[in-house]
């Protein structure tokens, strides 16, 4: 494989020194880019980008080649490939999001949900990695993903999207064996599948537990960090001469941040609620801290923007340690304009921090 020309992002997963703070936009390849929104229209649907790997290569590429300052690639995909592996037939109504032509309500139902093989079942994912790592030619580093079981898990039992999950908490209270069981079926293929995507080129990986920060303080811990655990334990933490840094991000979990840190990944994703300094301080050197900016930020003008970026870099200090990044997904409706701003103004403004 080519040697990387900047790994400045991978370094700072290790708390190694950088020369200034790397950044990287979570949705950074999405609808806020006319490019995309061209791609996506020559192939026709969302699931038809996910699924052909010279088009997921493309729309991965686009914000690279925007945005120079961009440290590095995750890899275009949905966290809901895996439920769709499992077959319950996912498929995206206009306006109204994800949505599954089978949804998963009883202890049989979950009894019968194979185990994929990501090789098999989920090959276009593992193509597009490849694909993608190949075009980077070493560019910047190729961050893969999954989403988190219990985020999974919400998906599956709710037939979708959901803003109060009262299903899937119906069943965690009346039936938590069988939402254990689900659970466990999908670490062990979280887990089967990141791995694959780091054998295929990924050369960091993060979890994406988007709706942990639903659940009571208790049940986090078991319903969700649990099964972190089980899946942090079990990956590939070195390939290709070097370590894999592995970020686990839980959208409002910033009061459980000392647990989520026990884990044994390599950096915390902190949402735009937490103060960074604060969390720093908390969480000691135990691991990296990626975040945080409110991505409503990038609807202001790039003066306010850059301010707030030179706000949250002094909060979190000198030294490394320090990915930056929105505090949840770039919005449709952002000026591609204004991201670019973001993105120069962390490196410019970072410098003094590593000095």
């Amino acid at each position: 494989m080519t040697a990387l020309k900047n790994d400045r992002f991978l370094r700072a997963l290790l708390k190694q020194p950088v020369d200034v703070t790397p950044v990287w936009m979570m949705r950074q390849a999405g609808r806020y880019l006319p490019e995309y929104r061209a791609s996506r229209a020559k192939a026709g649907d969302f699931m038809s980008l996910c699924m052909n790997p010279e088009f997921a290569c493309e729309v991965t590429m686009q914000p690279l080649d925007r945005y120079p300052q961009l440290d590095a690639a995750i890899l275009f995909s949905d966290i809901l490939t895996i439920p769709d592996a499992m077959g319950q037939g996912l498929y995206f109504e206009t306006g109204e999001g994800p949505r599954f032509k089978k949804v998963i309500s009883t202890m049989a139902d979950i009894e019968a949900l194979p185990i994929p093989d990501p090789h098999k079942d989920l090959g276009y994912v593992m193509d597009a990695v490849s694909t993608i790592r190949r075009e980077l030619n070493g560019r910047v580093p190729l961050i893969g993903f999954a989403g988190s079981p219990w985020t999974l898990a919400t998906y599956m039992v709710e037939g979708g999207s959901s803003k109060d999950y009262r299903k899937t908490k119906t069943m965690l209270y009346d039936n938590p064996q069988a939402l254990h069981l689900l659970l466990d079926k999908l670490a062990q293929t979280v887990t089967s599948y990141l791995n694959g995507q780091i054998m295929a080129g990924a050369q960091a990986v993060q979890i994406f537990d988007s709706w942990g920060g639903s659940l009571s303080a208790a049940a986090y811990q078991e319903f969700s960090l649990a099964y972190m655990r089980k899946i942090v334990s079990g990956l590939i933490r070195e390939h290709e001469g070097r370590k894999v840094p592995v970020i686990l991000f839980t959208k409002n979990g910033g009061l459980w941040l000392e647990s989520i840190a026990d884990v044994g990944a390599d950096a915390l994703g902190l949402d735009w609620t937490c103060d960074i300094g604060s969390a720093r301080d908390r969480v000691g050197s135990k691991v990296a801290l990626q975040g945080n900016m409110d991505p409503t930020v990038l609807y202001a003008k790039p003066e306010a923007i850059r301010t707030e970026v030179g706000r949250i870099l002094a909060s979190y200090g000198k030294g490394s340690g320090h990915v930056f990044n929105l505090g949840h997904g770039i919005t449709p409706e952002v000026d591609p304009e204004h991201a670019g701003a973001f993105l120069r103004a962390v490196h410019e403004l970072s410098a003094q921090y590593h000095e």
